[in-house]
This record gives C-alpha cells, sequence and structure tokens, in this order.
C-alpha cells in the first residue's frame, strides 16, 4: 500500500521539483514586469494588461459568487434543521409527514427526499441514531477564551445526548490548560453524550508538533470511546473546532441532514462557512480587513464545488477516518491536506459538501498592536504553507503510482497551483505593473501614447473593479454582529473607513506570506511546527470597558441579517423565524 503522506526527509527528486514549482512560477512572473519592458515596453504592457483583464473578470465573478453566497447562507440559517430531521424519522418510521412551507430553501429536495425514505427506507439511517463526535483541539488558551465554545455547543438545537465532546489539549500547555479542561468538564459535561479530557503527549513518534497530530491522537480516543459504547463507526461524525469557534446552533443538525441524504457517505466531507466576527469590533483594522476577506472568500466557496475544500472546522464520518488513518501527522496545515489525503484515499471518489452556515470564529488580536500584527503573520504564513500539498498532488498524479483518475486529478492540480500563485504575485503586478513600462520608456527616452496611458488605464479597470469591494461591503454590513455596549457609535465609522486600508493589507500581508511560505519550501527549509496563533478576549487584551461586560451567552450569535441574534443563555428567543 502507497503511504498517503508527505515525506519527511530527503525527497524524490521529482517531489522536490514541484515543491520548489510554486517558488519557481511565482518569482518569475513578477520578474517578468521588470523584464519585459526592457526588451519592448508594449510587450510588458501586454503582459500586464493581460494580468489586470484576468483580475477584473475574476473580482466580478467572485462579486456574483459572494452574493450567491450569502444568499444560500440567509436562507439556509432560518431553516429548521431539527424540524426536517424529525421528518426523515416520521417517514422511516411510517408516520404521516407534516407540510413544509412552500418557499424554504431547497424545500422540493427535501419532499424529493422524503420520497425517497418512503420507498426505500432500508437506505437511511434515522437521525435518532446519529451521534456527532466534537473535538475541540486547544493549546495553552485561557478559559474565557474557550467556555464560549463549549457553550455554544450546549445551546445547540442537537439534543445534548447526541453530542460527545473530546477535549484534546496539548501536555506541552502546562497545567494551566489541564486545570482548564478539568473544570470545563466539571461545568458541561452533564450536558452532553460524552465529556472526555484527551491530553496529547509530547514528542510522540513519527509527528510533528502540531494540531494534526493532536486531533488524530483524539481521534482514537474517539473510535475506542464509540466501541466500547457499541456505536456503529458509520453511525457516529467527528467535526473539528478550534478552541476559539462557536458552530450556528443548526449547525450538527444541518450535517446530520446532509450526511442522511447523502448517495455515498464515507466518501463525503462537510464544510461550513467560517466566519472570522467573533470579535470583529475589538480587533484592529488591518486584521479587521484580513478577517472579512478570508469571510468573502469563504463564502464565495460555497457555490464553487470544483474549489471547494476542507478548511479549519469541518466534518467527517468516522468510518473514513480511521480507515484512512485520521489527520496528517506530518504537516501544520492538516485541513486543506485532509481533502487531498480522502481524494488520494478513495481513489478520486470524494467529494465535499458546503453546509451553508457558519462556525464563528475569532480574527487575530494578541494585546498590542505589534503583537497582533505579527500573530497576523504568523498564521497566514502557516495558511499559506499549503503550498506543500502541490508536490504532494502531483505525485499522486503525475507519479509511478497515480492514486486518482489522471485528468479530474490534473484539473484539480492546476487549480491548486494557480491559487497558490495568484495569492503571491498578482496582487503585487497589478499594483506596480502599470508604472514599471511607462518608466522603462521615460528612462530611454522613448515616447509611446500607449505606454504612457497604462498608468491609468490600469488603475480605472482597478476602480471599476472596486465594485466587487461594494458588494462585499454590503455583505459585510449584513454579517456584522451587534455593536458590544462598551462601544459608542462612533466605532461604527471606523468600522468602514477600515477598508481604505484593504488594498495596502490585501498586498502586505496575502503577497508577503505567500512568497516568504512558497521560498521556504523551495530551498527546502521545510516547517516541522505548528506556530500557534494567540487567542485572547477584549477584556485580557484591555479594551476599555470589556471586562465589566458580562460573559452570559455564546458569542456564536445567529447574525443574519440587521438586528437577530441568537438565544443568550437566559433563555432569549430568537428574532428571525425558523422554517421547516
Amino acid at each position: 500500500m502507497i503511504e498517503n503522506e508527505i515525506p519527511r526527509g530527503t525527497r524524490t527528486p521529482l517531489y522536490r521539483a514541484f515543491e520548489m514549482l510554486p517558488a519557481v512560477v511565482s518569482y518569475s512572473l513578477l520578474v517578468l514586469v521588470f523584464v519585459l519592458p526592457f526588451i519592448d515596453p508594449r510587450l510588458g504592457a501586454y503582459y500586464v494588461l493581460a494580468v489586470v483583464g484576468v483580475m477584473f473578470f475574476r473580482a466580478i465573478r467572485g462579486s456574483v459568487d459572494l452574493a450567491r453566497g450569502f444568499a444560500r447562507f440567509r436562507a439556509s440559517s432560518r431553516v429548521d434543521w431539527s424540524a426536517r430531521l424529525v421528518d426523515i424519522g416520521l417517514a422511516l418510521d411510517g408516520r404521516r409527514v407534516p407540510p413544509s412551507p412552500p418557499h424554504s430553501f431547497r424545500v422540493h429536495r427535501h419532499r424529493a427526499l422524503l420520497d425517497e425514505v418512503k420507498a426505500d427506507p432500508d437506505r437511511f439511517l434515522h437521525p435518532n441514531d446519529l451521534r456527532h463526535a466534537v473535538i475541540v483541539a486547544a493549546y495553552n488558551e485561557p478559559y474565557d477564551v474557550i467556555a464560549p465554545t463549549i457553550r455554544s455547543l450546549a445551546y445547540s438545537t442537537t439534543p445534548g445526548e447526541q453530542l460527545l465532546v473530546f477535549f484534546a489539549y496539548e501536555e506541552r500547555g502546562g497545567d494551566g490548560i489541564r486545570e482548564t479542561a478539568h473544570r470545563l468538564r466539571a461545568e458541561y459535561g452533564h450536558r452532553f453524550g460524552a465529556f472526555e479530557i484527551v491530553e496529547h503527549p509530547t514528542d510522540l513518534p513519527d509527528e510533528i508538533a502540531g494540531k494534526g497530530s493532536n486531533i488524530t491522537y483524539a481521534g482514537h480516543a474517539v473510535s475506542r470511546w464509540v466501541k466500547e459504547h457499541g456505536i456503529a463507526p458509520e453511525h457516529v461524525l467527528v467535526t473539528t473546532l478550534d478552541c476559539d469557534n462557536h458552530p450556528y446552533d443548526s449547525y450538527f443538525d444541518y450535517v446530520a441532514y446532509e450526511y442522511i441524504a447523502s448517495p455515498d457517505r464515507k466518501r463525503t466531507a462537510y464544510q461550513p462557512i467560517s466566519l472570522y466576527i467573533t470579535n470583529i469590533w475589538d480587533a484592529p483594522a488591518v486584521t479587521r480587513v484580513i478577517a472579512s476577506a478570508n469571510c468573502f472568500w469563504n463564502l464565495t466557496c460555497t457555490v464553487r464545488p470544483f474549489a471547494l475544500r476542507n478548511f479549519a472546522s469541518h466534518s467527517q464520518p468516522l468510518d473514513a477516518l480511521e480507515e484512512m488513518g485520521y489527520w496528517s501527522k506530518r504537516t501544520i496545515v492538516e485541513d486543506g491536506h485532509q481533502y487531498w489525503r480522502s481524494y488520494f484515499h478513495f481513489r478520486g471518489n470524494y467529494r465535499v459538501v458546503p453546509i451553508h452556515v457558519p462556525i464563528y470564529q475569532d480574527a487575530v488580536m494578541a494585546g498590542g498592536l505589534k503583537d497582533t500584527l505579527v500573530a497576523q503573520f504568523t498564521q497566514l504564513s502557516r495558511w499559506s504553507y499549503g503550498a506543500s500539498d502541490v508536490p504532494f498532488v502531483a505525485a499522486g498524479i503525475f507519479g509511478r503510482h497515480r492514486r486518482a483518475p489522471f485528468w479530474a486529478g490534473f484539473l484539480r492540480f492546476l487549480n491548486l497551483l494557480e491559487g497558490h500563485i495568484s495569492l503571491a504575485c498578482v496582487s503585487l503586478i497589478i499594483a506596480m505593473g502599470g508604472w514599471i513600462p511607462f518608466l522603462v520608456m521615460r528612462t530611454t527616452g522613448g515616447s509611446d501614447a500607449f505606454i504612457e496611458q497604462m498608468p491609468y488605464v490600469v488603475g480605472l479597470v482597478q476602480q471599476i473593479a472596486m465594485i466587487s469591494l461594494l458588494i462585499s461591503i454590503l455583505v459585510y454590513r449584513a454579517v456584522l454582529p451587534p455593536r458590544p455596549v462598551y462601544y459608542s457609535r462612533r466605532r461604527h465609522l471606523f468600522m468602514y473607513l477600515q477598508w481604505l486600508l484593504y488594498p495596502a493589507t490585501i498586498l502586505t500581508f496575502n503577497a508577503s506570506t505567500a512568497l516568504y511560505s512558497q521560498g521556504r519550501l523551495l530551498v527546502g527549509r521545510y516547517r516541522e511546527r505548528f506556530d500557534v496563533t494567540e487567542k485572547m478576549t477584549a477584556a485580557s487584551a484591555g479594551v476599555p470597558g470589556a471586562a465589566a461586560v458580562a460573559l452570559d451567552a455564546p458569542t456564536s450569535a445567529a447574525w443574519i441579517g440587521r438586528g437577530h441574534a441568537r438565544p443568550s443563555d437566559r433563555g432569549s428567543t430568537v428574532e428571525h423565524s425558523r422554517e421547516r
């Protein structure tokens, strides 16, 4: 059996060549911006205009897909997914199913599914038989960061006995996280079907220190627990969460619904929308912009099946995880890499189903502005190290032992490679490219009206493309959580002025981190340590007035449109109605 893992130590020449490929292409495309104008200024101008033109159409398409993704997010979040599970249960039990609202999200698909259940009930699982194993990964984060995550699980619409919480923390995190784990179990353990504490030992063989190793160790604990309690692995859905993640209240019901409906359950994973807005009001402007851009991309991917990958928190059936050895213990980007491991394990017969409700996460905030910027760079450089998947995928497609259909895999490989290259160099080409042919022509004493207009043409295209940014701002306004009481109304102004930083922020952080990560792969300086992004609350970061606000409710509010809120711990009602 071919090992489905990233190699450690010496790579083969083919693998090493593909490791170098992203950096070689990205750096070459940047060098061409400066070299081509010296060969022929018009050639340099055509090159830049070609890149600008492609990105212009991508920006327009992206704005359309963002609007579509938000529309699905808004519609699906209003569905009572627990009621739809009840419908499936009634159909399986041979009982009458009540009618569904005629205009609710994908209601025709729901009615068709119920007809299939009635016609062939043996094909489907009963919702009451499903369990959700939730692995909450932690390092040494404080109690006030982790507690809202556990509390949000307790207020899920899924019955508590169907939620199995496995709190997975690192031994190297110290005594503080161990005490936090036991405190959380004492306070919340009775609200779930299980609350298991899993301490990941330090320095186990054949693994790097990182989240993948931690959750894989916890995955084995899940399998042992399930076996001891006589539960079939195919009846267990495993969801991985960072310790600052807050799932939408109906997330687990939605995943269960899609899992039951799936024609090939083992070969399917489920990807929610990662929205980095839990602490968005408290984070500095720079990290707010980056967090918002990541939200937009995640919303966009939900309507692009070919581009959808495992990312951050996601769900996968336990029988599939057991069969493929859980997650990788050799990479710092175990989430995205899990897609490729699954894709090759199942020989290309694998897909990711979008879950159009969010798991809320924090924007980067690490105390002072300097520390926050360093933490943001660290996080983005870790994400961009996903370029390490390029040689892994190439080996599975072009290697001696092909592990997936060639053409389908080849197209996915091109999509992966192009994404990392675009991240690294396109924004720099657009920012500088319009001026380089103009300056070279002026320096050499030439004259060309077309070249002289280049900076203005590129600028005009960029201004037109700003339409996509306006759509993004409207979506941002719609998902923005309510303003905390310790901020005045003037804070709203700064939340919109932040968009003036958008071009410089994306240019500085996205391009630099991608070039940095690809450069490390180019010279063989592999990252084999997971640099944890520091997490803290507004109170611990010293935000004035934050400490005086009681932590009464899960922060994973159902912010769908303006003025909607999730039930608090004290039993307030959801302001928008649920649809079956």
